[in-house]
């Protein structure tokens, strides 16, 4: 070999080197916690060319959630079926491969580790997941070592050691200013306009409008000149701006520009997924039963169905009866807001007669989120209440039982979520909301102001 290619030679290798040393100052390793794996059990397919690494006592805790019919149970058991995919003898020495451009996966018993002892003498599994962490932050000192999990007191403890912790952040919603917004108007349009708008129920073109921001499929606003307005709808399937009508449904009337945005959505049958958000007191289950009940003849049933989310945290075998019996009182908001209109109808009113007929025959329904599982819902008018108590995947596994025919509304107050691993950021609704902006059979409305009673909305914006 001739210097030259000598010298060439060594500049290659050395280029290599600087490359591998450079991927390995950027590779990283991820420990995931037991309820990011709940949350998602599809998780091991975000973390890219990192190495992923799963305490055994993970394991453990996954095995105590395989029994049962709620979400969790079914991600535990989808989760250790994926892990049985990708299992080999490598598993637990030299990881396993994931795939092309992706790291490996350990599943790692580390024994605990005298300063977690130290720290937290308890031994709990959270403890035994600090011990992982901090003896593969010492096993690989150039390499971040970073702990996933939802549980923001283990993510504390972990940071009050100086180790590092994240969120796991790869559904959570960045925008979520739309939540919090009032509703839109635009001034300074032409009144002609707006009075075309109004002498042609159609509605008149989009292009013929100057908007200053980008207009979303089926977005509500109010348009304004100088001497008329009106509530309008872009509606995407014919491309014009309509004039929105202050609609009665089964005896309950829009009291603001909000609500009557809210039916003139829920009312489209061409709008096959609707999403109403606002805080408490603001009518998102009342507007949405009273237009599917004004819908009925268009569907084969109309369904309502909340998640079993309690404030005192009980289990339901401390309610005495059957499932049914059992569910009833989580599902007594339901049958408050079908009170309501009621109450609104008259007793011997023709339509009381019929939500009475329709509760006997079973067309009218209002069942626990849990028992809709695995059936397909055709020609259903489907509401689900207190949305934002549910997961990315829950809302997705609900969206796909959908059949022909099928209409499904999603309502939820972003400030009241129960759950302890979600977020106004990373809840099923908000989230769908962000994926589903654009789509034409989308539409989504925020209530802001509450019409329960004054003292609801004084408590809602106080306290």
């Amino acid at each position: 070999m001739g210097k030259t290619d000598q010298i060439a030679s060594e500049k290659a290798k050395s280029e290599t080197a600087k490359s591998k040393k450079s991927a390995s100052s950027t590779k990283k390793n991820f420990i995931l916690d037991t309820n990011v794996i709940l949350h998602d059990y599809k998780c091991l397919d975000n973390f890219e060319e990192n190495d992923i690494y799963i305490p055994f006592v993970v394991l453990e805790e996954l095995d105590k959630f395989k029994k049962g019919n709620d979400q969790i149970n079914f991600n535990a058991r989808a989760f250790i079926r994926e892990l049985d995919l990708i299992t080999d003898d490598d598993l637990f020495m030299n990881g396993a491969e994931l795939g092309v451009g992706r790291g490996k996966l350990y599943i790692v018993n580390v024994p605990d580790h005298p300063k977690i002892l130290e720290a937290f003498p308890e031994k709990s599994p959270d403890n035994r997941i600090l011990s992982t962490l901090l003896t593969l932050t010492e096993k690989y000192p150039h390499m971040k070592t970073i702990l996933i999990s939802k549980d923001i007191n283990l993510r504390m403890k972990a940071r009050s050691l100086g180790l590092l912790a994240e969120d796991y952040i790869t559904d959570k919603v960045t925008d979520i200013d739309i939540f919090e917004q009032e509703e839109l108007v635009f001034d300074g349009i032409d009144p002609e306009l707006i009075d075309r708008i109004y002498a042609n129920p159609v509605g008149v073109d989009f292009d013929e409008f100057d908007f200053p921001t980008a207009i979303e499929p089926n977005q509500c606003f109010i348009l304004k000149s100088n001497r008329n307005s009106v509530l309008v709808r872009y509606n995407p399937f014919t491309q014009k701006i309509k004039k929105i009508e202050k609609e009665t449904n089964f005896g309950i009337q829009p009291r603001n520009a909000e609500q009557a945005f809210a039916f003139e959505v829920l009312n489209d049958p061409q709008i096959k997924l609707v999403a109403l958000t606002g805080k408490a007191g603001t009518g998102k289950t009342l507007l949405a039963l009273a237009s599917a009940l004004k819908q009925h003849k268009l569907y084969n049933q109309i369904l309502l169905a909340r998640p079993i989310v309690s404030l005192s945290n009980k289990d339901l075998g401390y309610l005495p009866g059957d499932e049914k019996q059992k569910v009833a009182p989580y599902m007594q908001p339901l049958f408050d807001n079908l009170n309501v209109i009621k109450s609104h109808l008259g007793s011997n009113s023709p339509e009381q007669r019929l939500i009475d007929e329709m509760e006997r025959s079973g067309q009218l329904a209002i069942e626990a989120l849990a028992f809709i599982r695995g059936r397909s819902l055709s020609e259903t008018f489907c509401i689900i209440d207190e949305a934002q108590n549910l997961t990315p995947h829950e809302v997705k596994t609900i969206i796909t039982r959908a059949g022909e025919g099928t209409k499904m509304v999603f309502t939820g107050d972003l400030q009241q979520i129960d759950s302890p691993y979600l977020d106004s950021q990373s809840n099923g609704l908000a989230y769908m909301i962000d994926k589903m902006k654009g789509q034409p059979i989308f539409a989504h409305v925020n209530l802001i102001k509450g019409e329960r009673s004054e003292l609801s909305e004084l408590a809602s914006n106080l306290l």
